[in-house]
């Protein structure tokens, strides 16, 4: 059964909405406060949509499939993307504060720059020295800094294996053959550092898997509006055994910072890919059939 949402509350005075957001995020910052004393119903929505995609304090369901730590790998190279050096290190202090450490933070960063470019990763990793400074005022830090140690979550140990069989790699698609045709060595060297961030050659001893990787890319490709790419990477995702609740609750990851449009333009490449899904399956029992028809 869908979830209901949770009835608005009593109360939408800005001090107790602000009160409300701060118990969910544990600290607010100072802009919104502007946005919650002149826009007061607007900013109680966002808090309660926002508490709810990611998961902030005491506002996850029971339905929901994404662990809090997979929506952070999903969500902070998108802020870093857009060169957010505001935001984004308070969401490293929160990864810290659930034991990721910075290996699994540019495993997912490096998934979501094979779509927005791998200059994104140096925001990325100013995000990471941000965070680690004492003069970064919004979030604590675990004492230490950064976690030496990886803390396990649920998706480490999904889409390691794929269902069926197949070539991955970049150079197999259509796109990349005709580019090779023309320069085969800048095709070789691009296809190389896609192959490698996605792992075309499979999960090997990398903490995030090829599955988990394709949520991170669906997002990124649906912030650009790539609807015919996400359908592809949908189905390679599924192919990986992840479910279309983890792709969906993925989309919705970057909704604060891209807008309830990227979520539109995933949901459009979800239905292809299911539509895409069932033509296969309905081919496949229907060569079953002329199988059987031919054997009699």
């Amino acid at each position: 059964m869908p979830t209901r949402a949770a009835p608005l509350q009593d109360d939408m005075s800005p001090e107790a909405i602000l009160a409300r957001a701060t118990a969910a995020r544990g600290d607010i910052f100072p802009e919104w406060k502007l946005v919650a004393h002149t826009a007061p119903q607007t900013y109680d929505l966002i808090n309660r949509t926002g508490s709810y995609l990611h998961q902030y304090h005491g506002q996850s369901a029971e339905e929901q499939q994404l662990s809090g730590q997979m929506r952070e790998l999903i969500a902070t190279p998108a802020l870093c993307a857009k060169g957010d050096l505001r935001h984004a290190p308070n969401h490293i202090r929160r990864m810290y504060r659930m034991g990721m450490t910075n290996q699994v933070i540019f495993e997912g960063a490096a998934a979501f720059a094979t779509v927005v470019g791998w200059s994104s990763l140096t925001y990325v990793s100013l995000a990471i020295a941000e965070a680690n400074s004492p003069d970064y005022p919004y979030g604590k830090l675990p004492e230490g800094g950064a976690p030496a140690e990886l803390t396990p979550f649920p998706e480490l140990a999904m889409g390691r294996k794929r269902k069926s069989s197949g070539n991955d790699t970049l150079l197999d698609t259509a796109e990349w053959r005709y580019a090779a045709r023309i320069d085969a060595e800048m095709a070789r060297r691009c296809a190389a550092f896609v192959d490698h961030c996605l792992l075309a050659g499979g999960a090997k001893d990398a903490l995030l898997g090829p599955g988990p990787r394709e949520l991170i890319v669906i997002a990124a490709l649906c912030t650009r509006g790539e609807v015919a790419l996400a359908t592809q990477h949908i189905r390679r995702a599924y192919d990986y055994g992840m479910t279309r609740r983890q792709v969906l609750e993925a989309i919705s990851c970057v909704f604060p910072m891209n807008g309830m449009i990227t979520g539109q333009l995933g949901l459009r490449a979800m239905r292809l890919a299911d539509a895409a899904n069932r033509k296969r399956k309905r081919g496949k029992v229907k060569g079953k059939r002329n199988t059987a028809g031919n054997r009699q």
